[in-house]
């Protein structure tokens, strides 16, 4: 007779919680957020249900645990571009959009796990907040780039203008991502990237490219 039940592993904390929000990821994936339940998680991370709860007091917090991972990760992914000491400022937003637009920021599984968290992020305010703050915290990061960009070119804009660029750049980019994790056959290799490029830099005035060391 087989024995199936959990392993003990000797790890730290970090990693136990770590495992178990790459589990709730992988079944919202591929079942959805209701998919993932405690029974589960626990199973496709081999430990006890007892062991979740001793991290998480509820699922709700596990679940919003691994919606914070995901978005985290992939602003870490994007950002991860710019951080060559040798760009300049217009090489370095040039990183950013095209980064925004690649594997594996565009994934298929990504956009599904996304779009699974949909209806949690629109009932639960806690995630309502973590929505706002990673929309903010990649807004932001795009409005500097731009800023430098369009000061390194000596091009004055407005406060408010520089707003509307970022807010527009990152409509551009969302939804280039959107259609690129959807459908990932319907697109050329580089396609995304370049007609992001192309749009951001229609937006701002400047011509983006990809050079050499930027990626």
């Amino acid at each position: 007779m087989s024995d199936t039940s959990p392993k003990f592993r000797r790890e730290t904390a970090e990693q136990r919680k770590d495992d178990l929000i790459q589990a709730t990821l992988s079944l919202i994936a591929e079942h959805g957020v209701r998919g993932a339940t405690v029974r589960a998680i626990s199973k496709r991370a081999d430990v006890t249900q007892g062991l979740i709860r001793h991290y998480f007091s509820t699922k709700e917090d596990l679940i919003a645990a691994a919606y914070e991972h995901h978005m985290g990760c992939m602003t870490e992914l994007t950002s991860a571009s710019t951080d060559f000491a040798s760009l300049s400022p217009i090489e370095r937003l040039s990183a950013f959009v095209a980064a925004s637009l690649s594997p594996p920021v565009v994934d298929p599984s990504s956009v599904v796990v996304w779009a699974s968290f949909l209806n949690k992020v629109r009932e639960d305010e806690r995630m309502q907040k973590m929505h706002e703050q990673t929309y903010y915290e990649f807004r932001d990061r795009l409005e500097g780039l731009i800023k430098a960009t369009l000061e390194e070119a000596d091009i004055l804009v407005s406060t408010k203008d520089l707003r509307r660029m970022a807010i527009a750049s990152n409509a551009v980019i969302d939804g280039l991502w959107l259609e690129g994790g959807a459908l990932p056959t319907a697109f050329e290799p580089n396609e995304l990237p370049e007609i992001g490029l192309e749009s951001v830099g229609a937006i701002i005035g400047l011509k983006l490219k990809i050079t050499a060391g930027s990626s």
